[in-house]
This record gives structure tokens, C-alpha cells and sequence, in this order.
């Protein structure tokens, strides 16, 4: 987590020590420690000597030991480009909608084509489109955790009036858009369910979010809107079994699930019918749709040239981010190089015991114990934080990124865009304190050329930069005292 410490937030539960990786090693822990209590007590109490010769020891753990903490930095690097890769969308995000909802004018007299529209429709367009920028940063938390289409209970309401179908060709469900392509085993289990709206049953909706505190519901926030399918909780990790904390019993139901499979009787002459689904690429259909939108404004002289480099600057950032996330997701550490560095430490922690024993006696059972403990701590990080975006207690919070930009461009959006001449002219403002304290009402009501209150001798600009220069000096010694 991002936000705070997760063994010391909200209940104390037993799922807390999945934060750490105790739950992942203490079988392997357990089986070295018994080892290395074999080995002294064969030694100690019996005739036989176990222990060799330790000259390699020295060397090999070195190794080792800079292997793991090669593994171990590689995975972090990994973690840390992708907390900088969602900096990245934040910030694209906040500034691609401040440059849309401050510089495409409301008023568009004289627009050629967009000048038909109203205000009321020019606003509710630069809303919308700053809705899907939302809905980019949503897509993509789900596209990171493998979450397939666009039926999510924070995703579909910003995305449900996007066009389905090619023009032309509404209703013919094979000619669905790329975007509303979804694989059909896994929903055809919905396909005759009644539609459900958002918003009708909160209670029923709350108890199938898994992960949610009661207190705060985000996805109150979004539109209340009709789906032709039930909507999947916008977080959803997996269930915690008794698997997560006894790794060991993992073996053993593979075991049973190959014994089942076997026992089962094989079909003859049927071949599985090859899936032809193709997932749509929903962060790039967003993007392109802002793009789109982008283009529009342009070619309608709605964007100055200066502020629409900007927009598609921004929207580029967006893509190259998405790819630079994409590639961290999906390029793991080489199979055979994790396989081979975990093989090496269990032979060396193996052999530890033996090539110990002699110097060490009975510490043999607690050194073993904690050089278990640290190095197969350290290889177990290094996998889990590999890939930082799913569900893990040590995993990025992409649901508390999502919402920081959810909060940040409704606070935009807040912004009324008012002319200056509405406020800086105001009573409360004191634009020369502290050299002179009058409002700036007070200084119109003086006439066009500025008099000092103190010095009526000294009138124009001449007098303003004698007030400007004498602020400095009263700034930079009240402040220094």
C-alpha cells in the first residue's frame, strides 16, 4: 500500500501478515531448521560426524548473496517505474483537463459549425470529455490486474454513451466497436439477466464490493445509469484462503487436481473449439476518442496552436505511459533465472548446516533458522513486488490513484473560469500590502495616477516602484526576524 503502514491500518486481522512475506517462506523455514537440527543432533549424539568441510562457504554466499540483492533491486526498480508511471498519468490528467476546461471557450460566436450549439451543450461537452480522462486512469488500473471489458461499476457509467455499433449498423451484435467487444464465457451466464441500475439497490451493491470499509463508497460518485448486464465490483481481489497460509498444502491439492483429471473419462474425436475472441484495447479506445475530440476542436478554431500542442502533448504522455505500464505488467523476470537462483539457495541453505555444525554446535539450529529466514525473505520480496499492480498489501493502490484523480478533476471542473476584472478589483484585496495597505477599490477611487498615502509629493510610476521597492525591504526583514 501507498497511503500507510498496513499492519497498523483499520482491524487487526490475520490477513495483516500477507504484508509481510512470513506466510510465503515459513514452510521452507521450517524445513532447513529441521535439517540443521538433524544434522546436530546426529552429530552430537551419535558417533557419526555430518559436517564437511566449509571453504566454500565464504565464496558461494557471497555470490548468492549478490545475486539475490541483484534480484531483489531489479524488482524495486520495477515497483518504482511503475509508482512513476501513474505519476505521470496524475499529472497528464490534471493538466489535459485544466487545458479543457479553461482554454475551448464556452462562447463560440463566430465558430463557423460549433457556433450552432449552446453554452449549456459547450459545457456539458467539456465535461464529458473530462469524464473519459477519468475513465483512461480507470481502464487502466483494470487492464493492469487483468480485468477484462468494460462492465465495472467504476468504468461503465463514464463510458456507457460512447457509440456501440459502426454507424449504420445499430443493433447487429456482431458489428459491435472494438470497446464493447467482451468475451462471451465469462458473461453468458448474464446474458438473461434483467437490467440493473446503478443506484437501486445500494445495499446489494455494497455487500458484493469486497474490500470496502463501509464508510466511504466512491463509486456512489459516478453517474446512475442502466446496464444490460449486472456491473462487476469496481475492486475485486481474490479470496483469501487457507492456501495463502499454509503454501505447503498448494502441492497437494495439484496432486489431487492431476489424480481427478486422470480418473476422468477422455472424449474422443472432439477438439476445443478455438476461442476467436479479441480483447479491445479499452485505454487506447479512450485515447483515441480524445483524440478525436482533439482534432475537432482544432479544426473548428476552438484551441489556440500553442494550447493544442499542449493537449496532444499531454495525450501522448498519456499512450507512452500506458505502453511503459504495459511492458513493466507483462515482461517478468526470465522463468529459468528465477528457477535457477531459487535451486542454488536451497542446496546452499542445505548445506549450511553441515558446514557449521562443527564451529557452532547447537547455534547451528537458530543461525540456520534466521539465515532461512533472511535470505528467502529477500528472494520472496523481489517476486512479489515484481508486479505491482494487483491486489497484494504491498502492491501499488491504483483504487486511491483512480480516486485522487476522480477528486482532482471534479475540483477543476469546480472552477468557473471567472474574468479577473470580478475579483482582483475587490475590497478584500490589498495588492501592494505591506508598504501600502490599501485595498484596491481605494486605489481606483484615487484616479488613474498613483500617490502614495505617505508621501503625496511623489505621484506616477515613479511612486509605485518606490512602494514596490519599499515592500521588498519590509518582506525580507519581517521575514528574516
Amino acid at each position: 500500500m501507498v497511503s500507510s503502514n498496513p499492519l497498523f491500518r483499520g482491524t487487526w486481522t490475520a490477513r495483516k501478515f500477507q504484508a509481510t512475506v512470513i506466510n510465503d517462506i515459513w514452510p521452507e523455514v521450517a524445513f532447513f531448521t529441521l535439517v540443521a537440527t538433524m544434522v546436530v543432533l546426529v552429530s552430537e549424539k551419535t558417533s557419526k560426524d555430518l559436517s564437511i568441510s566449509n571453504q566454500l562457504l565464504t565464496v558461494l554466499g557471497t555470490v548468492l548473496g549478490l545475486v539475490i540483492s541483484f534480484r531483489t533491486s531489479s524488482a524495486y526498480e520495477r515497483y518504482q517505474d511503475g509508482r512513476k508511471m501513474w505519476t505521470n498519468i496524475i499529472s497528464a490528467s490534471r493538466n489535459l483537463a485544466q487545458q479543457i476546461w479553461v482554454h475551448i471557450p464556452v462562447d463560440r460566436t463566430g465558430k463557423g459549425a460549433a457556433a450552432e450549439t449552446t453554452q449549456l451543450q459547450n459545457i456539458i461537452e467539456k465535461k464529458t470529455m473530462i469524464n473519459l480522462i477519468l475513465a483512461f486512469a480507470v481502464s487502466v488500473k483494470h487492464f493492469l490486474r487483468d480485468e477484462p471489458g468494460v462492465y465495472y461499476e467504476d468504468l461503465y457509467p463514464l463510458i456507457c454513451f460512447l457509440p456501440k455499433y459502426p454507424s449504420g449498423m445499430e443493433g447487429v451484435e456482431s458489428e459491435k466497436l472494438p470497446l464493447w467487444q467482451e468475451e462471451e464465457s465469462v458473461n453468458h451466464r448474464h446474458a438473461n439477466a434483467p437490467v440493473t441500475e446503478l443506484g437501486a439497490d445500494s445495499s446489494s451493491r455494497a455487500s458484493t464490493r469486497r474490500g470496502s470499509s463501509g464508510v466511504s463508497d466512491p463509486e456512489k460518485a459516478f453517474p446512475d445509469v442502466a446496464s444490460d448486464r449486472p456491473l462487476k465490483p469496481a475492486r475485486n481481489p481474490p479470496e483469501t484462503s487457507i492456501l495463502d497460509y499454509i503454501p505447503l498444502l498448494r502441492f497437494f491439492k495439484w496432486v489431487v487436481r492431476k489424480v481427478t483429471r486422470s480418473a476422468r473419462p477422455k472424449g474422443r474425436g472432439k477438439k476445443r473449439r478455438q476461442n476467436e475472441y479479441v480483447e479491445s484495447h479499452i485505454p487506447l479506445e479512450i485515447i483515441l476518442t480524445l483524440s478525436n475530440y482533439t482534432a475537432w476542436t482544432m479544426r473548428n478554431g476552438l484551441l489556440q496552436p500553442a494550447i493544442a500542442t499542449g493537449v496532444t502533448a499531454n495525450l501522448t504522455l498519456l499512450q507512452d505511459t500506458l505502453s511503459n505500464l504495459e511492458r513493466i505488467c507483462n515482461t517478468p523476470l526470465p522463468f529459468a533465472y528465477q528457477a535457477h537462483l531459487r535451486m542454488s539457495l536451497w542446496l546452499y541453505l542445505f548445506f549450511l548446516p553441515f558446514q557449521i555444525e562443527k564451529a557452532f554446535t547447537w547455534i547451528t539450529i537458530p543461525g540456520t533458522a534466521f539465515a532461512s529466514f533472511l535470505l528467502l525473505g529477500f528472494l520472496e520480496i523481489g517476486q512479489e513486488i515484481e508486479n505491482p499492480f494487483n491486489y497484494d498489501l504491498n502492491d501499488l493502490d491504483l483504487d486511491y490513484f483512480c480516486q485522487a484523480i476522480q477528486r482532482e478533476l471534479h475540483l477543476i471542473t469546480a472552477h468557473t473560469a471567472p474574468s479577473p476584472s470580478d475579483f482582483v478589483f475587490s475590497n478584500l484585496n490589498q495588492p501592494f500590502a505591506p508598504a501600502d495597505r490599501r485595498t484596491a477599490q481605494q486605489l481606483i477611487a484615487t484616479g488613474d495616477v498613483y500617490t502614495h498615502p505617505t508621501e503625496p509629493s511623489m505621484q506616477g510610476f515613479d511612486s509605485l516602484r518606490r512602494t514596490l521597492v519599499k515592500g521588498w525591504k519590509q518582506v525580507n526583514t519581517l521575514s528574516r526576524q
